[in-house]
């Protein structure tokens, strides 16, 4: 075990990405812990009254908190070009049009609400994704003695997180499944080139911050590959959605086991903000099309996917996945977290 991790509280390299929308469950979170890694909660979507409610479920264990964060450098709602792809839907993808709102939602996930609530919580790290909070909001999380995380997917990211003050610098590469931490404005949309070890290696030159990074990470090789390049812990999610302990919709573990022949694609097509996904018909129809509009098209698509969850339909479904979303398998939290670990140097 590293210096570095105990220093974090900690023993095992291993860090559970947080995976919002309901994959990410206090179950798993606790199980991560367990086993010796570190656990998010997923506030991302939920309402705040919810997220309390998963806190109090964790049992006095360490684990940390992730919250989706307003960004002034996010496209606003043009109400014309959401009309628009509302119509493209229609024309081509034989939906309901009951599961089309007219108008478009904005939302920004009850931030201050939840901000208030981790730092009353018990967690040991907040995290931040899609933008940085405020420096006020840092200090006082530090303050209350809370580690801040804050993600990048490109060289500008790290440099700009490292200038922020935060505790931990969270690096995720173009391999990564579903939304990655890209800062608009910072990163860009366009960071999907960066290879993740140079990525690591260049933050080791600019910092000593601990380092949780991630991307596409199918097996134990992978993680040693990422330690060895100077992360501290390797951030994995794909793989923790066939843990016994997430709450994955069926539809969506079938189909990775199902659909293990097919490629991932980056879309824009169910939220307005790229995201990995297994390519399926929805995504051939309408990746090309996509306004970027997050989190309008979100709201736009929920009763689409929603309707395919429920039907077990795959083909409208977000089957958001990492680049080696073939090695998931169902199994209990605390073995996915062994595989990962197995023949690590003891000083990893």
């Amino acid at each position: 075990m590293s210096s570095a991790l105990t220093q974090l509280g900690f023993s095992v390299p291993i860090v559970a990405a947080p995976m919002a929308g309901g994959p990410s469950t206090p179950a798993l979170v606790s199980a991560v812990a367990d086993a010796g890694g570190l656990g998010f909660v997923a506030a991302g979507y939920l309402s705040p009254d919810a997220l309390s409610a998963q806190l109090e479920q964790l049992g006095g264990r360490r684990f940390g908190i992730n919250i989706f964060t307003p960004n002034e450098a996010d496209p606003g709602i043009d109400p014309a070009v959401y009309a628009a792809y509302r119509e493209q839907l229609l024309a081509g993808g034989g939906i309901d049009p009951v599961l089309l709102p007219e108008t478009p939602q904005r939302s920004d996930d009850h931030y201050a609400e939840k901000v208030r609530i981790a730092l009353a919580s018990e967690a040991a790290f907040v995290s931040f994704t899609f933008g940085y909070p405020d420096p006020v909001i840092i200090e006082r999380l530090q303050s209350a003695g809370k580690r801040v995380v804050l993600g990048a997917t490109s060289r500008e990211g790290i440099d700009a997180v490292r200038d922020t003050g935060a505790d931990v610098l969270s690096i995720q590469g173009p391999r990564a499944g579903g939304h990655r931490a890209t800062v608009l404005g910072i990163d860009g949309e366009d960071a999907d080139d960066q290879d993740l070890r140079e990525l690591i290696r260049y933050a080791r030159s600019r910092s000593d911050q601990p380092i949780f990074a991630g991307g596409g990470i199918a097996d134990a090789a992978d993680v040693r590959d990422i330690l060895a390049a100077g992360a501290t812990a390797a951030q994995v999610g794909t793989l923790f959605l066939g843990a016994t302990e997430a709450g994955t919709k069926p539809a969506h573990l079938a189909a990775l086991h199902d659909l293990r022949h097919r490629a991932t694609v980056l879309t824009r097509a169910f939220t307005g903000r790229t995201a990995r996904a297994v390519s399926n018909r929805f995504t051939e129809a309408f990746s090309d099309q996509a306004p970027t509009m997050y989190p309008a098209l979100h709201f736009l698509t929920a009763g689409v996917r929603a309707q395919a969850a429920a039907q077990a339909d795959p083909e409208q479904l977000h089957l958001w996945a990492g680049a080696g979303f073939e090695g998931v398998r169902v199994a209990p939290a605390a073995e996915i977290v062994s595989s990962l670990t197995r023949e690590l140097p003891a000083t990893s």
